[in-house]
């Protein structure tokens, strides 16, 4: 059971609003002592349902049924309070700006057990997962390349395409497979490139460019194939 430590930082979910995405995040802060205190800060105004440490332990700071402050400007398909419709996890990593590193084994176990029984708990399926770089592609880039996408796929949270093959690039039909996975072009600040940078960072992270190859046009492809039933998608 994970550990409860509210944060005052939250309040009530719009009328209505029922839980319809799960959104991953990095803390990216020097240390998990120094992120929690930040989420558990009412003069910051950010917190998180969950922070996962890296040896596993889970701390709830919000209750599900409360919005959290954890996804700021953002939107995935139809929705556009992010923070209204999600529950957001935390997990602990110093991030690009202290240190990027791998995501520990019992982080993630911990992650995969948590995130099962959230997508059980309000009927949600795996393309429910998101990254806070999926949701708000011109400001964020977490929980980054080194986030082990494929392994959570394979658990129920998250698609991931097998083998695909390149296509021959077309900007308006990649940006429409975008739009259907959920990618929102229309943010703030949001171009191209920008949206297909947060594409590959998820779904192709050896190489992030932002730049329409054959390869990325595959995978938007099979992404968009397998996204098109996705909650908010258009």
């Amino acid at each position: 059971m994970p550990r409860e430590l509210p944060s005052p930082n939250r309040d009530a979910r719009p009328a209505g609003a029922g839980v319809a995405l799960l959104v991953l995040h990095y803390t990216g802060m020097q240390s998990g002592a120094a992120a929690i205190a930040r989420l558990t800060d009412p003069a910051a105004r950010v917190s998180a349902h969950y922070v996962i440490e890296e040896d596993g332990s889970v701390l709830a700071l919000v209750p599900e049924d409360c919005r959290a402050w954890h996804a700021g400007v953002a939107g995935w398909g139809a929705i556009r309070d992010v923070n209204g419709h999600s529950i957001g996890i935390e997990l602990v990593n110093p991030g690009h700006d202290w240190g990027y590193r791998p995501f520990p084994a019992a982080q993630i176990a911990a992650l995969v057990e948590l995130g099962q029984a959230i997508l059980a708990r309000h009927g949600l399926p795996p393309g429910a997962v998101v990254g806070h770089s999926d949701v708000a592609p011109a400001r964020k880039i977490d929980p980054g390349e080194l986030f082990p996408w494929a392994e959570l796929a394979g658990c129920g949270l998250g698609v991931w395409p097998g083998t695909c093959e390149g296509a021959a690039p077309a900007m308006k039909v990649a940006l429409d497979g975008l739009r259907t996975i959920g990618f929102r072009p229309d943010l703030p600040d949001t171009t191209p490139a920008r949206v297909i940078a947060a594409f590959q960072r998820h779904w192709r992270p050896g190489r992030i460019d932002g730049r329409l190859d054959a390869e990325t046009m595959g995978l938007i492809a099979a992404v968009h194939r397998l996204s098109a039933a996705a909650p908010g998608a258009t």
